[in-house]
């Protein structure tokens, strides 16, 4: 895609000001606006939606979680704040990436290319439609290049912490990519693929057996249906047999 639209939000005048500077810095990051008033950048949001935005969380008025929630769906949020406990909050609103205080550039600069990877992934999708509305491959940025991967060739997919790895019939390594697990499951067709597991995105059609115990075989992987995502699993069991 082109380059990636930002707005930085933070009532903090010097904090929003360094935010700023490290987007002018980075080459596939374009500036847009800086709002030290949340309810201001909210009314300049609404006329004129930007790809992603860094918001501060803790400030007056309207705080950023709250802002979250009503910003377009398009543009997505990486949060920026001093205060490390709103950190699991901030995935609950589907937030890129979580930035605390005081912030370094290396540390923005990976959250910087964690959204660049959404972009293309995303883009990739809307680019990459077949008949019937279904899209056949994705792109995945792996060692610092492109690789286009066809979907129906994907096993599953297998998260930790900011990466996550792509296993692929014929091939004995995954592809290691920087990316959320929220991501993938969003990107892949939700009629072929499902979350079984905090860890575990698993290709349905490829599922060799199931145990008594609710573990999949999946090529050479065993993987446990974990409790929270059992119903949804079980569900789509009772669907399909005969």
């Amino acid at each position: 895609m082109e380059s990636i639209r930002c707005m930085v939000i933070d009532d903090e005048p010097l904090a929003a000001q360094m935010v700023r500077n490290f987007v002018q810095r980075t080459p596939f990051l374009e500036f847009v606006a800086m709002y030290t008033d949340a309810v201001e950048a909210l009314e300049a949001l609404k006329a004129n939606p930007v790809d992603l935005l860094f918001l501060d969380i803790h400030m007056p008025d309207l705080d950023g979680m709250s802002l979250a929630a009503m910003v377009p769906q398009q543009t997505r949020i990486i949060f920026t704040t001093a205060f490390k406990e709103y950190a699991f909050d901030s995935y609950g609103v589907n937030a890129l990436d979580f930035l605390l205080k005081p912030i370094s550039y290396a540390r923005f600069l990976a959250a910087a290319e964690k959204a660049r990877q959404w972009f293309e992934l995303t883009s990739s999708v809307k680019d990459e439609v077949v008949d019937e509305g279904r899209r056949d491959t994705i792109f995945l940025r792996v060692d610092g290049e492109l690789k286009q991967i066809s979907i129906s060739e994907i096993l599953y997919v297998s998260g930790l912490k900011n990466y996550v790895m792509f296993y692929l019939e014929g091939e004995k390594r995954p592809l290691v990519t920087h990316l959320t697990m929220k991501t993938v499951e969003d990107i892949l067709p939700a009629a072929d693929f499902m979350r079984v597991h905090r860890s575990y995105i698993v290709a349905l059609r490829k599922i060799k057996s199931i145990d008594r115990n609710n573990t999949i075989q999946i090529g050479d992987e065993f993987i446990h249906v974990s409790e929270g995502y059992l119903d949804a699993f079980n569900a789509y069991l009772k669907a399909n047999l005969p």
